[in-house]
């Protein structure tokens, strides 16, 4: 009578090895097609219509969606110069160099911007960059702040990155910014993204304030301070993080590699 042959350790190893493979595949798969398909959404204020506008705190603004390779001249030259008076103090001597990447940041097919035009006729003051760089969109209203992010990759996790939230100073601390950041968390949640990321100065005090403490963002593992404490005293910021699901926030938040 013939014996079967049992498969060898060897052979269960390499089947293993191979299934654990596809399922890595499978799943980076799966994560580039949701980045893509996030990416593709070219107006995210569809899915939110009460987000169109806020009428509150004796403001009356409305939001449009763009993207940053559809960006006019004066719009990227309102963005810069919102940039410069709103950062280059918070950046200190590091301003100069930022400034050049946040320009070449701003303009790649990846970049997704939210503007906020305030209503018009509903302003009779507007600063005098107002009046310089958008009066190209007089019918859509001044822009006095705007959003910039994308759909990106951190530690194998897709997260919506938030690279600027930057408001003029005349319609800040009315509630406009938490506004933004409630409607950018559900462009992340609809989009099944792991995470809200975002970079924020140490020197920008108001700004760590109002994400650790008003927005409830907590410092990310991946952040300088807590990858290397030694080395994190020496750079000027942190990365905050706000996390949706179990191996976001194992990832992101923890700093569990064994989830990855």
């Amino acid at each position: 009578m013939e014996s079967k042959r049992l498969p060898s350790k060897h052979s269960n190893d390499n089947r293993e090895k191979r299934v654990k493979r596809k399922e890595i595949l499978e799943k980076k798969k799966a994560i580039d097609e949701c980045i893509k398909s996030a990416s593709a959404d070219k107006d995210p204020l569809a899915s939110f219509p009460p987000f169109r506008s806020y009428n509150r705190n004796g403001l009356s603004v409305h939001l449009k969606a763009q993207c940053g390779d559809k960006l006019s001249l004066a719009i990227k030259q309102y963005i810069m110069s919102l940039l410069k008076d709103n950062m280059e103090e918070p950046y200190g001597s590091d301003w100069p160099t930022e400034e050049k990447v946040k320009r070449r940041e701003m303009v790649i097919p990846e970049a997704r911007y939210i503007f906020v035009h305030e209503t018009p006729n509903e302003c009779s003051y507007r600063t005098e960059r107002e009046q310089t760089y958008t009066n190209c969109i007089e019918d859509k209203g001044h822009i006095v702040g705007f959003v910039h992010y994308r759909f990106t990759l951190e530690e194998e996790i897709p997260v919506l990155y938030v690279y600027e939230l930057q408001l003029e100073p005349r319609v800040q601390a009315k509630g406009l910014g938490k506004f933004l950041m409630q409607l950018i968390e559900l462009v992340a949640h609809k989009n099944r993204m792991g995470a809200v990321m975002l970079t924020v100065q140490k020197a920008n005090s108001l700004a760590m304030n109002f994400y650790l403490n008003k927005l409830r963002y907590v410092i990310a593992a991946v952040s300088p301070s807590r990858v290397d404490p030694l080395i994190g005293v020496e750079k000027r910021y942190e990365i905050l993080c706000k996390t949706f699901d179990h191996e976001a926030k194992a990832i992101l938040e923890i700093g569990d590699i064994a989830q990855k």
